[in-house]
């Protein structure tokens, strides 16, 4: 790190950098450059793209608060006045300057569903479930202008020719009334749920539905008066089938471009019943109906579902489809098109507006704090304004854009307490720099950051140190854990904003730790995995133990694995593993010490280690028992004179190479069986006799024959000297050689053996 960073003014970090200040090996940079890391930051009045970039959104603001729990259709009249439908109970909205909006319409239905506008501005209000669509007149008079007599009321939308279409469900029927009020079944489809209608760029009808998520295209069959079997006057094609249950929204560009909202999985049974869960202060209602081609038992859908899959579509206008969006946090409840040409998505349940472009980069440009965006509508005049859902209110959007943003990062954890760095960004060149002195007075893009030692940035933080307005500047907060940065930015052009950000940082180098030791059996040789485990000659190794939960470790994108060891059966040679791990996540050294029982001074056995097992030829040390020790170093990492250290001890154990010795081997014969054929019997004993070590065992062998195990006088073999006696029975006349053999905790053997002669 550049001495640059001893100049903070702040007295405890000058003294905390001046041991530390050429320590570049542990300088380590925080980035964030992608959209999943922006969006842990809060926005306000900032887009977050999805191409990991930020910039100024277009202006959102709360125009009202309706006295809803729940706004779902949104549409203006002739004048560009704007209206909205929800509930719970069914209510319409007129919303006309900074006022309280006035209610037009009112009903004891449960919800308006959908509302729409004739050509001379006639309100016409579609209540579900078994509801009605109602004619609102200018002074606020209610009249039933269709009963489909059905379950749902969907949509509505007219036509150029001022017939009012009726989506319905749940028998997937859509009606044509006339103006006059004269009405006929237009199309039937084999869908239960006919959810959204809209136009092609022709000028047909278009219907999404439930629950095989279809774009159906409806056109009317030849002469006005012919009629389908079941009685439809027009006929529908699906332009596409999507890979969603519902298709939620439909919006179409100026050049013919349809774009379709779908949601949710496919069932294999078949429609579930529709449900609409209704939230108001007086409780929660729930609102379920079984339809005809439904399983019994299906799962009802849910009206704002909590977790659900989400997708959008752009069908070009030769028919070609492409998903362009989708998603498992958020879910497209309405689709619009924004002034700029980009098209608009309201999701919930956060409730956040997305803008999506050609290219299918899509940015979060606003959350509404309510849980769904449901509705959005334009004006003539390129004005955008949205509608919510628990509670229910109405945004406006753009087309200006806000005159100032603000973006504040996730914090950093740095896992240490760290001294910070320089701030580095970058973006449009026209936001990296002042380009002009009146610019250097007010720059367009500055930079703040503050640090703290809690991990939620609170007012125990310090303050925000800035303004930065030049990348490279070295920034003033006080060393601590956690870092936070916030961008302010002024007067953003299109494509102005910022791709990356970038803030350096030393954590305090602090000692490794050796977690663990682990000796293994007397006979281990170590070694690195060459030959599959399992295979004759390998042993099993005792594994030390590994890092405390409570350490914390700095990881870097550059993962470092070890290698486990493989043991194999070597007398003579003994092993040793161990565990070790280092905060800063230094590259470490490690060397071996021993001393033996007896012994004040360590003496090395092997230095400059990088791998975490060492093995050795025993032979060369005296017998005796001994102690270990492991010495860690971050000293590859850092220079030498803030280069840390540590060691830890073994547990006793022991070296042993010297075979036990056979003593006062002795034989006597016990007597002669009258019946010769049946030979003599000799007794036998002897002693074993270990410098070292305990006796482990001991066997005799006649005359060359199988080993045989042989225990000693007091029953158990725990000490270094130990007697045995055994008869041997049945010898028959002649020489006869009995060898014996005793074997010490270490495996060394020691053996002795007499000859007996036995006459005829």
């Amino acid at each position: 790190m550049s001495k640059r960073l001893v100049r903070v003014t702040l007295p405890c970090l000058l003294l905390g950098l001046a041991a530390t200040s050429l320590l570049a090996e542990h300088t380590r940079r925080w980035r964030q450059s992608t959209y999943d890391e922006f969006q842990k930051g809060t926005a306000k009045g900032v887009a977050v793209r999805s191409d990991g970039h930020l910039e100024l959104a277009p202006k959102f603001s709360l125009l009202a608060d309706a006295d809803a729990s729940y706004l779902w259709s949104l549409k203006t009249d002739a004048n560009g006045v704007l209206y909205a439908g929800g509930g719970s109970p069914a209510k319409v909205f007129r919303f006309e300057g900074s006022g309280k909006p006035k209610t037009v319409f009112e009903s004891t239905d449960l919800l308006v569903q959908a509302i729409a506008f004739d050509a001379k501005g006639t309100l016409f209000v579609a209540t579900s479930p078994d509801g009605k669509v109602y004619k609102v007149s200018a002074n606020g008079e209610k009249s039933v202008f269709f009963d489909p007599k059905t379950k749902y009321i969907w949509d509505l939308a007219f036509g150029a020719d001022g017939t009012l279409y009726v989506a319905t469900g749940d028998k997937g029927l859509i009606y044509s009334v006339a103006p006059d009020g004269k009405s006929e079944l237009f199309y039937s489809s084999d869908e239960a749920h006919i959810k959204v209608l809209g136009f092609d760029g022709k000028g047909n009808l278009l219907a999404g539905t439930e629950p095989n998520g279809r774009i159906l295209r409806i056109t009317r069959i030849g002469e006005k008066s012919a009629k389908k079997p079941d009685g439809a006057a027009a006929e529908g094609f699906v332009i596409y089938e999507t890979a969603k249950r519902e298709v939620t929204s439909l919006a179409t560009a100026a050049d013919g471009t349809l774009y379709v909202a779908a949601i949710g999985e496919k069932t294999r049974f078949g429609a579930a019943a529709p449900s609409a869960v209704i939230t108001t202060s007086q409780g929660t209602t729930t609102i379920t109906n079984v339809s005809s081609g439904a399983m019994q038992g299906a799962t009802p859908f849910l009206a704002f579902p909590q977790a659900i899959t989400s997708s959008i579509y752009r069908i070009a206008a030769d028919g070609a489809p492409e998903e362009i969006w989708s998603s498992r946090d958020d879910i497209v409840y309405a689709l619009g098109l924004n002034s700029d040409g980009r098209l608009l998505a309201g999701t919930g349940n956060s409730g956040a507006l997305l803008v999506i472009d050609g290219r299918g980069v899509y940015a979060q440009l606003a959350k509404s704090g309510s849980s769904q965006i449901t509705g959005i509508a334009r004006t003539g005049g390129g004005k955008v304004y949205l509608c919510t859902a628990n509670p229910g209110k109405v945004f406006s959007l753009g087309p200006e854009y806000e005159a100032e943003g603000t973006f504040e990062s996730q914090s950093l954890d740095a896992k240490l307490f760290s001294a910070w760095g320089r701030i580095e960004w970058w973006g449009a060149p026209a936001m990296n720099a002042a380009t002009s002195a009146k610019e250097s007075k007010d720059p367009r893009l500055e930079f703040y950051v503050r640090s703290g030692n809690t991990e939620d940035p609170g007012k125990e933080w310090s303050r925000w140190f800035g303004p930065y307005a030049t990348p490279g500047t070295q920034v003033e907060a006080p060393a601590a854990r956690f870092l936070q940065w916030k961008a302010v930015i002024h007067d953003g052009r299109p494509g102005d904003g910022i791709d990356w950000v970038s803030v350096a940082y030393l954590p305090k180098n602090v000692a490794p730790v050796i977690d663990g030791i682990a000796l293994q059996d007397p006979g281990v040789r170590v070694q690195q995995a060459v030959v599959i485990t399992g295979q004759p000659g390998t042993v099993n190794l005792r594994q030390p133990a590994g890092p405390s939960l409570s350490g914390t470790v700095i990881t870097t994108t550059t993962a470092k694995f070890d290698q486990l060891p493989q043991g194999i059966a070597q007398k003579g040679y003994a092993s040793v593993l161990w565990t070790a791990h280092d905060d800063n996540d230094d590259e470490l050294r490690y060397a071996i010490y021993f001393r033996g029982e007896n012994q004040k001074d360590w003496l090395l056995l092997k230095d400059n280690l990088d791998q975490k097992f060492f093995t050795w030829d025993t032979t060369a040390m005296p017998d005796g028992a001994y102690y270990l020790k492991i010495v860690a170093s971050d000293a590859p990492s850092n220079p030498p004179n803030v280069a840390l250290k540590t060691e830890r001890e073994s547990e006793r154990f022991e070296i042993d190479n010297t075979p036990p010795v056979i003593q006062k081997l002795e034989a006597s014969a016990t007597g002669m069986n009258a019946d010769r054929s049946k030979g003599v019997s000799y007794d036998f004993s002897f002693t074993a006799v270990d410098a070292t070590s305990s006796i482990e065992r001991a066997q005799y062998s006649v005359d060359g024959g199988d080993w045989i195990l042989l225990a000693p006088t007091q029953g158990i073999s725990d000490n270094k000297t130990e007697n045995y006696s055994f008869t041997v029975r049945g010898l028959a006349p002649g020489e006869h050689t009995i060898a014996v053999r005793a074997y010490d905790r270490f495996d060394n053997v020691g053996a002795g053996k007499t000859t007996i002669n036995i006459g005829k």
